[in-house]
């Protein structure tokens, strides 16, 4: 037995991780906290005549849905590795739970760029959250993790999500296509770079915790990749 008990940090020490701006803090929720986000999703994220999701994940009945959402949730965490890791963190508002914010990488010490994705409960859409949560994880990106590019994709027709986009200063990257509920819809693909992230004014982002993990990510303190 160690002289002092394990805590759940040391089992999971990215719980240590807090992103916060405003009224806003992005972590990653305990296990034990992740049934508010299920109710959030029960509640609605999208109108039911839409999918602005790449995957159909909100079309399952109840229980298949929760049973997917927490495979993904805790899937992410036991997949995460230097090659490829995804952060999912919970989005607070005044410690209210409101969302999910993702942000990923492939050989982020090689190529360093992320890409990001998000939901938002339907009672917290149009204040402003979405472009504010996304500014959060490029900062951490960007001012923190030292990432060159960010990549992002929306549907054409989710005009929100692209409007985000464009706002917080991406710009347009050719089209693709995804079909989640199994018919092709086209998509925009966009990209912004560091210069462009630093070359207008940007919201005070404070970042806790992420010091002591960088080794997670396959970098030095110094934000250069560690040999291996």
């Amino acid at each position: 037995m160690p002289a002092t008990p394990f805590t759940l940090r040391d089992l999971w020490p990215l719980y240590d991780l807090r992103v916060a701006t405003g009224d806003l803090e992005l972590r990653y929720p305990t296990e034990a906290e992740l049934p508010a986000f299920a109710d959030i999703i029960e509640g609605g994220l999208h109108p039911p005549g839409e999918m602005p999701f790449g995957m159909a994940f909100t079309d399952p009945p109840t229980t298949e849905r929760n049973f997917s959402s927490y495979q993904w949730w805790m899937g992410s965490r036991g997949r995460f590795s230097v090659d490829e890791w995804a952060l999912t963190l919970g989005v607070w508002e005044n410690a209210v739970p409101v969302g999910f914010q993702d942000v990923r990488a492939e050989r982020f010490p090689v190529f360093r760029t992320v890409h990001t994705g998000s939901w938002l409960g339907l009672p917290y859409q149009r204040r402003g959250i979405g472009k504010v949560m996304r500014q959060a994880v490029l900062a951490l990106a960007f001012d923190h993790l030292g990432a060159r590019f960010a990549e992002t994709s929306a549907f054409l027709d989710n005009i929100a999500s692209n409007r985000v986009s464009i706002g917080v200063g991406y710009e347009p990257n050719g089209m693709g296509e995804l079909a989640p509920r199994g018919v092709p819809r086209p998509t925009q693909h966009f990209r912004m770079s560091l210069e462009t992230w630093r070359a207008r004014p940007r919201p005070e982002v404070r970042v806790e915790g992420l010091a002591s993990n960088l080794q997670l990510f396959g970098l030095a303190p110094d934000l250069t990749p560690l040999p291996r």
